[in-house]
């Protein structure tokens, strides 16, 4: 069997693949373009990919593909009609990342929240030094008891989500884009509803012709101008040009985004330009990331290509 990784640098140099060597010849490529995938899974048997598209213009020449697996959730980049046609399966992971997501949710809300970039520059520039009081709280912040959490896209992170923010003393309420059934256990509201009341709107929805905009110039002006909006989901949920406008006239307090609609980001990102930490942090695509969730990745992904050749 020859398996063959696309773009390992996705995964990290700090995780061990080596348990991949006892199923059979490994070839583990950084990244990979559609050219250079076309060439390099003419003779493999199993295809492990993050984020390099899998169509005729990819896989074309592979002749011996049976299996690609995707180290992710999201499978936008998997021509399914075409691998179906060819009789190749594929698989994904889901549920190895919603720790870690949870965590990296409150990490962007109390960042923006208790304004710690100003705290920390205050000390750092020595300005805290001889001070004439003993504590200096000029930028306000508030407490999260009591406030509402809204959240969008109630799958297993956006539950984990919730019961953090239900722990903290806040009232949770959630709406579905798709308008799927009530969770037992959650307070489902209409979209409007959630966007109008909520003093933190966090997204952890996939990206999907419910979901694809659904951030907008119209949604941001409905919600409180001291909400704070967390983009943990898909970048395209979110229209940055409207975001971006909403935040530089103060239409909400604040943004705390982690994925975007062009990854890496772009030089004519609308977001860009606002260097004001206090109502921008954005992360490199890194909630999914910590060392936990990416050995608990490849341990699955590992056990799918262990199952399928039956080994």
């Amino acid at each position: 069997m020859k398996i063959v990784f696309l773009d390992a640098k996705t995964i990290g140099d700090d995780i061990n693949l080596g348990k991949f060597d006892a199923l059979g010849q490994v070839i583990k490529y950084p990244n990979s373009t559609a050219a250079q995938a076309k060439e390099r899974t003419t003779d493999a048997d199993v295809v492990i990919v993050n984020k390099v598209n899998i169509n005729e213009n990819t896989i074309g020449n592979a002749a011996n593909l049976k299996l690609v697996c995707v180290t992710a959730t999201g499978t936008n980049n998997l021509d399914k009609d075409y691998l179906d046609k060819k009789g190749i399966e594929w698989r994904n992971v889901a549920g190895y990342s919603t720790e870690t997501v949870a965590q990296h949710t409150f990490a962007l809300l109390f960042y923006l929240l208790e304004k710690l970039r100003y705290y920390d520059d205050y000390v750092k520039t020595e300005k805290y030094v001889n001070d004439t009081i003993f504590t200096h709280f000029d930028e306000a912040f508030h407490e999260l008891s009591g406030m509402t959490y809204g959240i969008i896209g109630l799958g297993s992170i956006g539950r984990k989500v919730a019961d953090i923010a239900k722990a903290f003393g806040m009232k949770v309420i959630y709406a579905s884009a798709s308008g799927s059934a009530p969770q037992e256990g959650y307070d489902q509201v209409d979209m409007d509803t959630l966007l109008a009341t909520s003093d933190i709107i966090s997204i952890h929805a996939p990206l999907n012709e419910h979901t694809d905009g659904l951030i907008n110039a119209a949604a941001l002006k409905k919600m409180k101008h001291t909400a704070i909006l967390l983009n943990l989901g898909r970048g395209p949920i979110v229209v940055e040009k409207d975001l971006a406008d909403a935040l530089i006239k103060g239409q909400i307090a604040a943004a705390g985004l982690d994925v975007l609609t062009v990854e890496p980001m772009t030089e004519d990102n609308p977001l860009l330009p606002i260097k004001d930490s206090k109502k921008l942090i954005i992360t490199p695509h890194i909630a999914w990331a910590s060392v936990e969730a990416r050995t608990r990745l490849m341990d699955l992904i590992y056990h799918q290509v262990k199952d399928f050749y039956n080994l």
